[in-house]
């Protein structure tokens, strides 16, 4: 016999509520133990239920889900679906949710809020099963508690700025793809890059809306630009381009420049933006110059393309099992023989830094 997913539902809406219910107990490997309306009566239910999972929504009454998320990861860890609004405030809080170690995150419409859920059931099940398996981190940076301030760098962050890379090629690129636990991942590379890093290219799997924020949050602790990619733009060394959400994004040439390419595409590895397609532009367009990283994530997305970068030159770090929220993007990536090195996700950015040093004195000796 199955043991089923227990997962208890967390929203002040009725309607929510049974939706996800009805959504959730009609998969075969799991079953919606209980509902809670707020967060306090939700605490007793945890209690008392001991669920695997919990959908928790962010605006409710006596107590907000993100504040109910820091109490509760601080008390007890446990593995937390958030459902938020595809707004901009919404995606403020997801990423502030992200921080505190929410798994993975729903972005439920405003409006036509119950055809929207149905037309979402198959996402929310998949991310009700990848938590239930994910590992959990502790934030990677102490939180700022006030509403909406700016997450603190780590002092590995602080101590990287006075170390500039040097005189490296401006062809070189850092190519970097992930999903589940992949924006908190992302922000541990980035805060560590200098001002004259490599342009670096991104794709997180997130939806329409969230990179515009995630990228503002990111470009407000690097010591690099970051910024959401727009088509025709070029890439820039000292700068960060992270694929909008709901395009597809991939590199390209103009003359000696490299370009982004943004577009509406088909989704690829039922991805959009997809890892696939910015790696296999990577392989074609920078080869050798190319330094890709996989980080945490489900499924396979990107693994044949970095195969395809290794074998056209580039050189490849691929996060460790350990150190993952999710190890399955990293684990295809190994298995297609496209790593490098494989690395807990705090030693990447040492190792690329270093890398990318030792490449700048070979460079600055030959000028």
């Amino acid at each position: 016999m199955i043991k089923k997913i227990r997962v208890l539902v967390v929203d002040d809406s009725a309607l929510v509520r049974s939706l996800l219910t009805e959504i959730i107990n009609r998969q075969p490997d799991m079953e919606c133990i209980g509902a809670a309306n707020d967060p306090l009566i939700a605490r007793e239910m945890i209690r008392d239920l001991d669920p695997d999972v919990i959908t928790l929504d962010v605006e409710m009454p006596r107590m907000d889900g993100i504040d109910f998320l820091g109490r509760l990861m601080r008390l007890r860890p446990m593995p937390v679906v958030m459902i938020s609004t595809m707004t901009a405030q919404g995606a403020e809080v997801t990423l502030r949710a992200l921080e505190l170690g929410a798994v993975d995150f729903v972005a439920k419409p405003r409006i036509g809020l119950a055809n929207g859920l149905r037309d979402l059931a198959s996402e929310i099940v998949d991310k009700v099963r990848v938590a239930a398996v994910a590992k959990f981190r502790r934030p990677l940076s102490p939180i700022v508690s006030a509403p909406g301030a700016a997450v603190l760098p780590p002092a590995s962050a602080a101590r990287s700025t006075n170390a500039l890379i040097g005189r490296i090629s401006t062809e070189k690129m850092i190519c970097i793809g992930a999903s589940t636990g992949g924006t908190e991942a992302i922000k541990e590379i980035l805060v560590c890059m200098p001002a004259d890093s490599p342009a670096i290219v991104i794709t997180q799997h997130m939806p329409l809306g969230f990179t515009t924020s995630f990228a503002a949050r990111l470009n407000s602790l690097c010591q690099i630009t970051v910024k959401e990619a727009s088509h025709g733009e070029r890439i820039l060394p000292g700068h960060a381009y992270i694929a909008p959400g709901g395009k597809q994004f991939r590199i390209n040439r103009s003359g000696a420049n490299y370009v982004a390419v943004v577009e509406d595409a088909e989704p690829v590895n039922r991805h959009r933006p997809s890892v696939e397609v910015l790696f296999l532009s990577c392989a074609e367009m920078v080869g050798r110059n190319a330094y890709g990283i996989m980080l945490t994530g489900m499924g396979n997305d990107g693994a044949r393309a970095m195969r395809e970068m290794h074998d056209k030159g580039s050189y490849n770090y691929v996060q460790d099992e350990a150190s993952c929220v999710v190890f399955g993007m990293p684990r295809e990536a190994i298995a297609h023989g496209a790593a490098d090195e494989v690395l807990p996700l705090e030693k990447i950015a040492p190792a690329l830094l270093a890398k990318l040093g030792a490449s700048g004195d070979r460079l600055h000796n030959r000028i």
